[in-house]
């Protein structure tokens, strides 16, 4: 945005603080003036023995024989006051511009640091010495959203080439069928058709995932009261086939935890976590735990399942994108490798917490720590008590 020329600021705080000394200077001066002309008439009194009007004695023991009126004052007084007006003057507007650099030195740093950024520098860091004050909280705030954002895109450049890597995966196997079927008339057209049928399928789900972790990242939903204990029994529900047909055992188990945000979004986050947990369990005879419990102004849900014992190196990176881990049981279920991803960026746009910790005897914890919702207004009259309901066990 195109601006007309101005003062700097330095030039305006250095007049400012000039203007300040020169007023205050003034304010002193008038209060001296006004204090004297208290004390002498108006006109000049000569006392006996005066022979020299207008002069005054100033030997020592004697007394003055000539007093002055406000005209002889205002004559000795005028030019003390132009030469002290003068020194202030002189003395604000140095003083004024070496204390307004020192004062707006940081802020220079800062507007550097800034212009580096702008230009695509997001490594710099302004690093501020000194005592908190207002330009170091403000050096300090800067260096923080300078660190998160170079974090998010670099974040970004991964997740991007992530994305083409995986999606160019199923275009390429598509194109090779083709080509086959081209040239080859005389193949198969039902096999053909089921192979592009589950490359498509595979396709639509990634896409999908990726538009939903777009969505949860730029925090684009409305907000209501959900309840995540409801939400945990909705998703071991939906996916009790899945478990059933793996020989997982589901248990589901909690109190009511009350939280704000979107039902569609806290839902599918559950529903991964559960998923998840399913895909990467034993082989046979596994169990998966889903518990919700209320905590002193949060609300949490914790999803653990059995499985083989994994490294932490390998836990602190299952939240990435499209990190599946190679250690864990995989099956055709397993998914595209977003499902954490997901669950991590639905847990922070709700200003949550996710933590993933390793099992002793094997498998994963998962625990989702969100802000808990403000305790409903007293019932009115009337009203009877509200027992808060409990999952049942399964």
């Amino acid at each position: 945005m195109d601006r007309a020329p101005g003062l700097s600021v330095r030039l305006k705080l250095t007049l400012s603080y000039a203007g300040l000394i020169m007023l205050a200077g003034a304010l002193l001066l008038a209060v001296v003036w006004v204090f004297l002309l208290r004390y002498i008439p108006d006109e000049a009194i000569r006392l006996p023995g005066h022979n020299a009007p207008g002069h005054v004695l100033r030997s020592p023991g004697l007394p003055g024989r000539f007093v002055p009126g406000r005209y002889d004052l205002w004559r000795a007084f005028a030019p003390r006051a132009l030469q002290a007006f003068a020194f202030l003057l002189v003395f604000g507007l140095v003083g004024g511009w070496i204390l307004a650099g020192r004062m707006l030195a940081p802020l220079t740093r800062i507007t550097h640091a800034t212009r580096r950024a702008a230009n695509g520098s997001l490594s710099h860091r302004i690093q501020l010495e000194g005592r908190r004050d207002e330009f170091r909280e403000l050096a300090d705030a800067f260096d923080t959203m300078l660190a998160q954002l170079e974090a998010h895109v670099e974040e970004q450049k991964r997740f991007a080439a992530n994305a083409s890597h995986e999606l160019r995966t199923p275009l390429a196997i598509t194109q090779t069928l083709l080509e086959v079927a081209r040239n080859d008339p005389n193949r198969d057209a039902g096999e053909l058709v089921r192979i592009l049928h589950a490359v498509n399928t595979r396709a639509i789900d990634l896409t999908e995932a990726l538009l939903l972790l777009s969505r949860a990242d730029q925090r684009t939903f409305t907000r209501e009261h959900v309840d995540l204990s409801l939400l945990a029994e909705e998703a071991t529900e939906t996916l009790l086939p899945l478990a059933e047909k793996h020989g997982i055992t589901v248990e589901t188990s909690g109190d009511v935890t009350p939280t704000i945000g979107s039902h569609a979004l806290l839902l599918q986050m559950t529903t991964n976590l559960v998923h998840n947990a399913i895909v990467h369990n034993l082989p046979d005879q596994g169990t998966v735990w889903v518990t919700t419990s209320v905590h002193q102004g949060s609300v949490v849900l914790t999803v653990e399942n059995t499985g083989e014992k994994l490294a932490p190196q390998l836990v602190s990176t299952l939240v990435e994108p499209f990190q599946r881990g190679t250690e864990r049981i995989r099956s055709d279920h397993a998914g595209v490798g977003l499902g954490l991803a997901i669950v991590k960026s639905i847990t922070k746009a709700h200003d949550g917490t996710l933590t993933l910790t390793p099992r002793p005897a094997g498998g994963l914890r998962v625990r989702v720590q969100l802000p808990a919702a403000p305790p409903p207004p007293p019932p009115g009259p009337g009203a009877g008590p509200q027992t808060p309901a409990r999952l049942p066990r399964r």
